[in-house]
């Protein structure tokens, strides 16, 4: 069994194709595929179902899967602990982040961590807490920027920071000259809120729930530069972290009055996980930034 081996059959399962695979370990498909075949032969066990262009695992590839990533896991944390003891600041550093959090608060840290450590290589896994939360039990991530608190038993939180709520309205909106609006003042307003699965929108429905508010929801989207550009139009009004407001034509931010009109910003990671040298930085890096327990202001 050859390590190469292991780490083209968990690039198949995580893409479910050969030729995605393939593209994503550079290396060509037929010469992808035959080290699948070699991998099964080995095994004596088929491990995928070939569906045409797509594959799916079969159950004894599944129940293979998380052995063969723990495996390739301990090779690279092996290798991070080698280079600490060689005393290199290099290496690689994957982080996950929500999407209400990754364009709005990772590009200025980053960047400045960057310039700390130069040989770092980091990369960035933008997706819903349920995936970000698997990521990290899997491995797969090294730590993961979500809103707190969590249902998720293997990992160790860590709260960075807290930060208010604003209320976005039109410009010509009878709120969009205030200086601060309770939740009840938008109760009529068609409401534009973020689609299931992401935090923000159960952060959403949690405050309006504590203020006894029941939205009306109007209009729902992936992603607040969809909703943003709803409410310049005068669709409706929605709710936005502090690190989204920005000047925006047409859009006015004004802050949330209502107690507990506010979110926890935190950190995930594997309780087990190795941490490496540069992990350890970085975790250091955004305390360093951030004042925990306290609300950020505008």
């Amino acid at each position: 069994m050859q390590i190469h081996q292991l780490r083209y059959f968990c690039a198949v399962a995580r893409t479910g194709s050969f030729t995605r695979a393939a593209q994503h370990e550079h290396v060509a498909q037929p010469s992808l595929s035959q080290q699948i075949r070699k991998l099964e032969d080995e095994l004596d066990t088929k491990l995928f179902d070939r569906l045409g262009r797509e594959v799916r695992l079969t159950q004894l590839g599944e129940a293979f899967l998380p052995r063969a990533e723990g495996i390739l896991r301990q090779l690279d944390e092996s290798k991070l602990e080698i280079q600490e003891m060689a005393g290199a600041e290099q290496g690689k550093l994957v982080i996950g982040a929500i999407p209400t959090i990754a364009p709005y608060f990772l590009p200025p840290h980053l960047t400045s961590f960057a310039r700390k450590f130069p040989r770092v290589q980091i990369s960035v896994v933008e997706e819903v807490t349920a995936e970000l939360l698997n990521l990290v039990n899997r491995g797969a991530i090294d730590l993961a920027l979500l809103a707190l608190p969590l249902p998720a038993t293997q990992c160790v939180c860590r709260e960075l920071f807290r930060e208010r709520l604003f209320v976005v309205v039109p410009q010509n909106h009878r709120l969009a000259k205030a200086s601060r609006v309770r939740l009840a003042e938008i109760e009529n307003d068609p409401f534009l809120l973020l689609k299931e699965g992401h935090c923000f929108r159960e952060n959403t429905l949690a405050a309006c729930g504590r203020a006894r508010l029941h939205p009306n929801v109007a209009f729902e989207s992936g992603q607040f530069a969809t909703i943003m550009a709803m409410v310049a139009a005068g669709v409706g009004v929605s709710i936005v972290p502090e690190m989204a407001v920005e000047e925006k034509q047409g859009c006015r931010f004004v802050p949330l009055a209502d107690e507990g009109a506010y979110r926890r910003i935190g950190i995930a990671q594997l309780k087990r996980h190795f941490r490496s040298r540069v992990h350890r930085a970085f975790l250091e890096h955004l305390q360093s930034n951030c004042e925990p327990n306290h609300l950020r202001t505008a």
